[in-house]
Formats: structure tokens, sequence, C-alpha cells
């Protein structure tokens, strides 16, 4: 092979830039018509702007001669993750060893006037310019020329200036150059992904190959990764995404006319079984986490920025906790083996700022079969760590850490349309635990109580909160609230590690969310700044109030103990973290994210085929939960800081019944509670219930035997629950209720309901606000009449002087009196419907004496 620059250097006519030249031929190009003073005077501007431009610019030579420079990535405390050095991994082709499906697959895709302009296409400028400024879409309208000049010659900034310095060096480059001389130097300076640049390391690295055994499929998956290598490279691009991206090569191949509909198909189809070798030497730190921040060069910078040369890009990583996570992930899936679990993936975050301090994609990068893929921006469910979001949502409608669910089997059901399926979840142990506080129900992840809260919320309400937090996916779109349902707050969704570590630096922050990112700063070697980090922008999601309560409960150890019992990997001695696991029902995704105010660390294990993991994975002991506590371990131990946020002014701790949340109740046992102010509860819990029981019967007393004191008062638990999706009138929520209550062997749970039948018959009445023989000397004054019967009233009078003031059917009257002074006899008789009769009388004066004669 004939060495790659001195073929250039001997062909290329040497000239110095030729600003005359390059005037006329944009003229020429753009068919500039005028006066002749017009012509002049944008001659004379066009020539100075032109000077202006080119003062500094760089010679198409240095194409060539520029191959020495390195572009650094650092991390914060300034030590190297990684280094491209341009011409180390080239490995040099000359033309003739370049297919020629290669060229039109790379022709048809980047540049299909290739052989026609001058180094620029004007139409290409103005479908990207449309697409920008109308759809906001950005889409490249260099040509290849232009490429080739911008990857080579100038920095990744994105200016006016440079774009004009980009299109004058690819107009003088067309002035020197054949096109079959570009062609060359494109094909070998262009970056293929990772430090692949040119088609002979591409080649090489993608299918073990020279480039001229290249099969036209293999050419057309090549040519479309210059594009977006990070995006659409088999090995740690977007799922899949270079079969659709490959297709949309071969689809403008075939309309260039390069190869047949027939062929467009058959190649088509046997995208699938390329094979790929991936044999780079490329030794990369922190791997998945360099092509994370190479994506947010390309939107900051220009596409391909990472490999420009002669830049210093400083990053967020932390290189030593990087590494130690990589270590504790690789041993830690190596012993979940037994667990049929085959990969994870960590972020760990500042929770401040968002700013990514570790980020291990997969157990093993060099794992050929899943290792280039980076889990942390893989779609999963999410499980069980969503239900933190839920509680919040309930405690900013008034909710608190008391409020008690019953934790009972329930069916979850409108009744409105007779094919409804209804929805019965269960909790992870498969128990019931009756009475649960809210506290105890997020610490120790229940279900039932998570989807009762839900119910009560709103899932569009929850999707929101969600969402501002930085789930993207779950934004409230009206499609997604067709696709979701209650068990959202299970983790019926789909999100990213990535994405969920970050929101959860909303309840680390006190309320405010930020967004992930993985650059500091970048520069030139001549101290140039092209990005500088923008302040962090925090959007609030929760209060203050609500983001503390949250947390006090996920650090909580004893609200975990009704699932997690006390000992369980989430606890780290001497420290205060809040923590939260994840399985979902499946058991094809396990996770643990926790957080002190200072970082946040989240941990995703399963298998990349979504296969399951073995049932006996358990939440908070194996799993996602070991590596987690490593994490914590070493970044606590390694000037990272612990504990949540501090306690708001506006929170107070109350002492509450343990039971059901209310104020202490006689000697029932009390806990200390924190509530915001306005929510802590201001009575006893309605729940406890002093119930009057017949004592012949063991009934509800009758109002005969309330009324004559024949009853033992008896306590009792009693909580009723309202059903809010109910549409048919069933209280399907208070069944369940019931039902679990009858199971119960404490007979506190089990109220009678029925009314004691013993002197059903009997009928009295009990007077108050009088008695016999009583001078009265205020007036008007009330007398209420009772009638005790449990038989239905015939009638109930009230008579003065023998003389019918009221009646009625109801068990009481109640009358204001207000009469002359005298003597009065007021009567009360009832009589009931199986014809028993009961009669009280008194005789009163009202500022008289009443044992006188009584008035007429």
């Amino acid at each position: 092979m004939r060495d790659y620059a001195r073929s250039i250097k001997n062909t290329r006519r040497r000239k110095s830039i030729n600003i005359g030249v390059i005037v006329r031929s944009i003229f020429l190009k753009l068919g500039v018509k005028g006066t002749v003073l017009f012509i002049t005077v944008f001659v004379f501007f066009i020539i100075g702007f032109i000077f202006w431009i080119t003062k500094d610019l760089p010679t198409p030579d240095s194409i060539i001669k520029n191959t020495k420079y390195s572009t650094t990535l650092l991390d914060r405390n300034d030590k190297v993750i990684y280094q491209v050095y341009t011409d180390k991994n080239i490995v040099p082709v000359t033309y003739s060893d370049i297919p020629k499906t290669l060229i039109q697959a790379t022709i048809a895709t980047e540049d299909k006037e290739f052989y026609t302009h001058k180094g620029f296409s004007l139409w290409g400028i103005f479908r990207a310019a449309v697409r920008d400024i109308i759809f906001h879409k950005r889409e490249g309208g260099s040509t290849i020329t232009q490429q080739l000049v911008k990857n080579t010659l100038l920095t990744p900034e994105k200016s006016i200036p440079r774009k004009m310095k980009e299109f004058i060096l690819a107009v003088e480059l067309e002035r020197r150059y054949t096109k079959d001389q570009i062609l060359e130097m494109y094909f070998n300076q262009t970056p293929y992904g990772g430090t692949t640049y040119g088609v002979g390391s591409a080649a090489k690295y993608y299918f073990d190959k020279t480039p001229q055994k290249l099969t036209t499929v293999e050419s057309a998956i090549l040519a479309g990764l210059p594009q977006s290598p990070s995006v659409y490279s088999p090995y740690s691009g977007v799922k899949d995404a270079y079969i659709s991206r490959t297709k949309e090569v071969l689809r403008r191949m075939r309309e260039d006319g390069y190869i047949t509909k027939t062929q467009e198909v058959d190649l088509g189809n046997s995208i699938k079984k390329v094979k790929f070798f991936g044999n780079s030497e490329d030794n990369i730190q922190a791997t998945h986490f360099v092509f994370y921040v190479k994506d947010e060069l390309d939107k900051m910078l220009s596409d391909n920025a990472l490999y420009q040369r002669g830049l210093v890009i400083r990053t967020t990583l932390d290189l030593d906790l990087q590494k130690e996570v990589e270590e504790i992930v690789k041993e830690e899936i190596k012993n979940a083996k037994s667990l049929d679990i085959s990969n994870g993936a960590v972020v760990v975050m500042k929770a401040s700022t968002g700013e990514i301090l570790a980020m291990v994609g997969s157990y093993d990068y060099n794992d050929k079969q899943f290792g280039k893929f980076n889990a942390t921006l893989g779609l999963r469910q999410p499980g069980s760590t969503l239900k933190p979001f839920t509680y919040a949502l309930a405690f900013e409608n008034n909710y608190s850490p008391a409020s008690t669910i019953m934790d009972v089997k329930t069916t979850f059901q409108s009744g409105q349309n007779t094919d409804e399926k209804p929805y019965e979840p269960v909790n992870y142990d498969g128990k019931y635990n009756g009475p649960v506080q809210m506290r105890f129900a997020l610490g120790s992840s229940l279900n039932i109580p998570a989807v009762k809260t839900l119910a009560s919320v709103g899932i569009e309400n929850l999707l929101q909160k969600l969402y501002d937090a930085g789930l993207k996916t779950l934004e409230p779109t009206n499609e997604n609230m067709k696709r979701f349902g209650l068990s959202l707050t299970l983790g019926g969704g789909e999100v990213t590690l990535l994405d969920l570590t970050s929101a959860y630096t909303t309840f680390a922050n006190g309320g405010f969310a930020t967004s992930p990112s993985g650059l500091v700063d970048v520069q030139t070697y001549g101290n140039k700044k092209l990005f500088t980090q923008p302040k962090t922008v925090k959007k609030q999601v929760f209060s203050k109030e609500v983001s503390f309560l949250i947390s006090h409960i996920l650090s909580d150890n004893i609200a975990r103990n009704i699932t997690f019992g006390p000992n369980n990997y989430l606890v780290i001695p001497g420290k205060t973290v809040a923590a939260k696991t994840g399985t979902t029902d499946d058991k094809r995704d396990n996770w643990t994210i926790g957080y002190t105010k200072d970082i946040v660390v989240g941990v995703w294990v399963g298998n990349n085929d979504n296969t399951k993991m073995n049932p006996n994975l358990t939440s908070g002991v194996s799993g996602a939960a070991p590596i987690w506590r490593r994490v914590f371990i070493y970044a606590l131990s390694h000037g990272y800081k612990d504990g949540i946020i501090d306690k708001p002014s506006t929170v107070d701790a109350l002492t509450i019944d343990s039971q059901f949340g209310g104020l202490p109740y006689k000697d029932f046992p009390t806990r200390s509670e924190y509530f915001i102010k306005g929510t802590e509860p201001s009575d006893t819990s309605p729940s406890y219930k002093l119930l009057k029981i017949s004592k012949s019967t063991g009934k509800l007393a009758n109002d005969y035997e309330v009324s004559h004191n024949d009853f033992d008062e008896k306590l009792f638990f009693v909580v009723n629950e309202t059903d809010p999706l109910s549409l048919d009138g069933t209280n399907r929520w208070q069944e369940g209720i019931d039902s679990w209550a009858r199971e119960q062997s404490d007979d506190r749970w089990k109220p009678p309901t029925e009314i004691s039948d013993s002197n059903k018959d009997a009928i009295s009445i009990s007077v108050s606000g009088i008695s016999d023989k009583e001078n009265i000397e205020n007036t008007p004054f009330d007398i209420t009449a009772n009638v005790s019967s449990s038989r239905n009233i015939e009638y109930f009078r009230f008579l003065i002087n023998n003389v019918l003031e009221k009646e009625t059917k109801d068990k009481k009257i109640q009358v204001s009196i207000s009469k002359d002074p005298g003597i009065y006899t007021f009567t009360f008789i009832a009589k009931n419907e199986a014809g028993n009769e009961s009669k009280q009388e008194f005789t009163v004066g009202i500022k008289t004496d009443p044992n006188q004669t009584p008035t007429p």
C-alpha cells in the first residue's frame, strides 16, 4: 500500500489561496447580476469580508500535515480519561483500495451532487436552513468536501465565521485537488465510531477485513455511520438503529440508480445476518460515559466534535469513583450468576447539579454479546421506584405520613362496563397487613396502599410530576393516558436508569429537579473556550416540606421492617441515606435508587434480552441492592457526604396513635411523626368505636336497652374507605376491608351489625330540660324528649295542660317553651306499631310555686 500522505502530496498543485479565484467562483455559482456600481461595491465588501475571515485561515495542506495533535478528555479532577490521537488510529488506504459500492453508498447518502459541485451545495444549504428554521430539526447541509474540512482543519465551534471558513476552504480544496483525491482524504479522515478513523480502521473494527473485501451491505452500513456514529454504531448506538439507517442508505442508492429495487429489498433483508467482530484496540476508560459525552458534544458544538484535534474537554466524571464502580459491578454480577442475572448498570450523580460522577453501562464493555450497549440509556420498567413520587403527590394534597390505608385484598374496577377487567394487585410477599400508615406503606413498598393512593390523587397528576422530575417517557400525553393505569405506581411504564437517577435529585434537593450533565467545559489548546457548562437550572416539582417527608421515610429502616426486616442492604451503619428498591412482577428488572443531599446512586440489574431472573431474587437483599450499598460505602468514605435535607421550620413532630394515626387513644401504643403544619390530626381516630352491646343478646343494644342502661360498652375497630373508582354504586374497597376483618382472630375487628331483639316490643320515653315539680325562672326554655323502641312509632305527642301542641312519628321531640307565669302540666305520650304505649308527665311552675293549683 503506497503512503497516503505522499500520494496526495505528489499530485497536488502547490498554490496559495487565491481570493480572486474564490470570489469569481462564488459569483459564477450564484449568477450575480446588477449594475456595475452595485457589483463593484459588493465585490469590495466580499473581498474585505473574506480577507477578515481568512486572516488566520489554515491551508488545505494542513489536512496532511496536522496529524499529531490530540483531543483530551479530563475528569472533574483533571485526570485523563481518554486521549484521541487522530493519526494513531488510522489505517491509511488509497483510492484504489476503496470499493466502488462504498463510494456509491457514501455519495448517495452524504452528497449526491459531489461530482458536479465546486465544494458546496446551495440546495443542501437551503434545505438544511429550512428544516432548521421551520421544523427545528438539525440537518447537515455540508458537502463531503465541507465535512472533510470541518473534521480536519477547523474547530467544532458553531458560528457564522467558522461556517464561512469551512465554505472558503472547501472551495479552495476543490480547486487544488481532484474529486478522487478528495474522496481518498475523506475516507481516511472520517470518524466511524469510537476512535475508529477512516474506512481502513472501520472495515477492520466492524468486519475484521480490508476495505476491498467489503460486501455491498457492509458498505451501506459503513456509509450510514458518519452522520452520528454514537447513534448508529452496532455496538454502542441505539439498539437496531443501524438497521433502519442502512435501509435508508440502500434506498438512496436505489434512488440514484446504483442498485435496483430488487437489490434494495434483498440487501435490506440481509442486514440482520451481518456479523460484527469489534476487533478494536481502543483503550478507553469509562467507555459508555465517553460516548455519552460525545453525544453531548455533538449537540453543543457539532457532529463528531470529540474527534476534532486539539481540544481539551473537561467532564463531570470522578474517574476514581468510576473505576471503583466498574469493579463493584463486575464482581457483584459475577456473584449473582445463580440468580440468572447477566448484566448491571450504575449511575452516580451530583444531587445539586445533575453532574454525572460515574456511569457504568454494563458489567463488561468488552463482552461481545451485550457489553457495548449502554444499559443506563435503555428503557426498562422501574418497578416500585416510582412509589415515592406517588406519596409525594399525596402529601401535597393534605395526606400525611400518618394517613392510614387498609392493606387488604382489593378489587380495582369501575363496574361501568361488563367487559372491564378487574385489577387485583398483590404485595411483594403475598401478604396483607390491614391498617398501614403511609410511612410504613412507602418504607416497606406495599403495593395495594400505593395503588389506592394513586387512585386517590389521579394518574394524570402523577404523570405530570414524573415528567417534571425528568422522566421524559412518562409525559401525560393522550397516548400515555391511554397506556397507563393504576399499575403506573408499581412501575407500569418504561424509563432509563439515567433519567430515573436524575429524577431522584428532586427529593435530594428539597423538591428541585436537575438534568443529567457530563460536560464542564471545552477549549482549544490555545485556551479558547468553545463551551462552558451553563448554570444548573432547577425545576421545582415538590415543596421542601414534602421532599423532607419522603426523604425521612426512605431513610427510616424501621419503616422498612414489614417487607425487608431490620437487616437489609439499604442500611449503611452510622450514615443517613435514603433508599428505594424496585422489582417488576415477573423479575425482569431489579433496581435500587438512593441518595443523600450530596449524591444520588441508581443501580439496575437484569438481562439485556429481557429474560426473567431467578424467582429467589429478593429486593433489598440481592440483585441491585448489594451493588448500591458498596458504591455508597465507597463514595461516603471518599469525600461525599451523607444526610438528607434539613427539616423545614414548617414541619413539626407530634405524638400520635401507632395504629390509626390520630391523637393518642387511651393506653394504645404511640409513636412520633412529622407533619406539615395544617395536616396534623386534631382528634383521635374515628376508627376506634365504642359500641353499646346488649347484655342479653350480645348484639347492638336497642333503644330500650340503652334507655334502661341494659348494655355493656365495648371497643371495636371500624375502618371505612370510599371507592373513588366505582361508577356502579359498589364500594369494592369497603368490601375488601370487611372481608379481611371477618378473617381476623382479634374480635375487635368484628363489631356486631344486628340490633338486639330483646324487649323488641317495649317502648319508653326519656325527657331532658325539665323535671317534675320544678320552678322555672327563665324563659324561654328548651325541652327534649326521646322515644326508645325497636319498633316504628305510630305517634309521639306533646301536650300542655292536655292540649296537643305537637305530634310526630319521629322518635324525638324538641320544643322551646315561652309561657306566662303559672303552673303547667307537660305530657309526652308515645305508641309503637306493636301497640305498646309509654307516657311521661311533668308539673312545673313558671315563675310560680308548682305545688299550687295548676293553671286552668
